[in-house]
């Protein structure tokens, strides 16, 4: 099992970071900026090979990668010729253009992944009743278990997912409700009621329902590419807005920062998604390529959104940051970032303990 959590874990973070420095690399070629080297991971090289002016390396650590450009650093000495080349002399707007680059093709590669996958197929609920609770509008109006649902207010239906979004959505209106019982097909109508419920933050809410449960049925939905992209679409776009909730909500103390996890529970989850299969594994992969895109787009230091801020400051003001203010912030960032990698560790050892 450990071999298995280490092999895969090795894969995933792989691939996550050969994207995201691919970002750079492609724009910042694009753009007419030398690169210098491109390595999977840090700390000494373990193999590399150097065509034209690019090394491409595999480094020992491999939590993370880079990106060296030419001209990154004010230190570097250059000819002229370089210097047109290099990374700092371009214009702000296309030095952002590079750094952005990295998190949007994380976001990019998790749209793609969401996409393949739903062309494939992946399972979904039936609107089939699997249960009906007593006193909620469903009972009252006859609703049985087994019956599966075809429309409502005219409108048909083929999933679960499609019949609770217009439940949630009647505002306690009434509903015309389409089903077919052993063949035979009635129709009835009822009105939803608010319920007290909790949501994936354990927070109370508020929502309309009917009082049915979904069967265990499920049925292979396959979407033509352009469905199945924008589907991919909306599935980052849903994952980025809960990512980010969920960022708000432990700066403000509503949600325990101990749910945060480090390599160990990345590895430990990503060792289960492959025995479940390679389309779990594929899934976990996008999810945590737009975790991966999100952390980076962070105005932290060190961090491509640390070095965003500076150049939307420069955008701004037209004039560069004092480089002893930008200097003096890496240091904190590097600090913050040591700091929660220790805290994501501890928080690993800790559920290892607790098991």
């Amino acid at each position: 099992m450990v071999g298995v959590n280490i092999i895969s874990v090795v894969i995933l973070l792989g691939v996550l970071i050969f994207v995201h420095e691919l970002g750079h690399f492609l724009v910042a070629k694009y753009s007419g900026v030398g690169v210098l080297k491109f390595s999977l991971g840090f700390g000494p090289k373990l193999v590399g090979k150097k065509i034209g002016e690019t090394e491409y390396l595999i480094s020992l650590i491999p939590l993370g990668g880079y990106v060296k450009l030419l001209g990154e650093s004010s230190d570097d000495e250059m000819s002229e010729e370089d210097e047109k080349r290099s990374f700092l002399k371009q214009h702000v707007s296309k030095r952002i253009g590079i750094v952005a680059a990295g998190p949007a093709f994380n976001f990019l590669f998790a749209i793609v992944v969401f996409a393949i996958i739903y062309m494939i197929g992946v399972p979904v609920l039936t609107s089939e009743v699997g249960g009906v609770q007593e006193e909620f509008p469903a009972f009252e109006a006859g609703v049985e278990e087994g019956d599966i649902i075809l429309a409502i207010n005219g409108k048909d239906l083929s999933s679960w997912t499609e019949l609770a979004n217009i439940i949630f959505k009647s505002k306690g209106q009434e509903l015309r409700i389409k089903i077919d019982r052993d063949n035979e097909i009635k129709d009835l109508r009822l009105r939803a009621i608010l319920v007290k419920s909790k949501n994936i933050f354990g927070e109370e809410i508020f929502s309309y329902k009917i009082g049915i449960s979904a069967s265990p049925n499920t049925v292979i939905e396959r979407l033509n590419p352009f469905s199945a992209l924008w589907t991919g679409i909306e599935q980052t776009w849903f994952i980025t807005k809960i990512t980010l909730i969920s960022i708000v909500k432990m700066v403000k103390g509503e949600l325990s920062a101990k749910t945060l996890g480090g390599p160990i529970l990345i590895a430990q989850m990503a060792g289960a998604r492959v025995q479940e299969g390679i389309m779990p594994f594929v899934f976990f992969m996008a999810l945590l390529s737009i975790n991966l895109g999100i952390i980076n787009l962070l105005p932290i230091p060190l961090l491509d959104g640390g070095h965003l801020f500076f150049y939307f400051i420069e955008l701004i003001s037209r004039r560069e940051v004092n480089i002893k203010w930008r200097e003096m912030a890496q240091q904190i960032g590097f600090v913050l970032l040591v700091m929660l990698m220790m805290f994501v560790f501890y928080n690993d050892i800790v559920r290892i303990f607790n098991k």
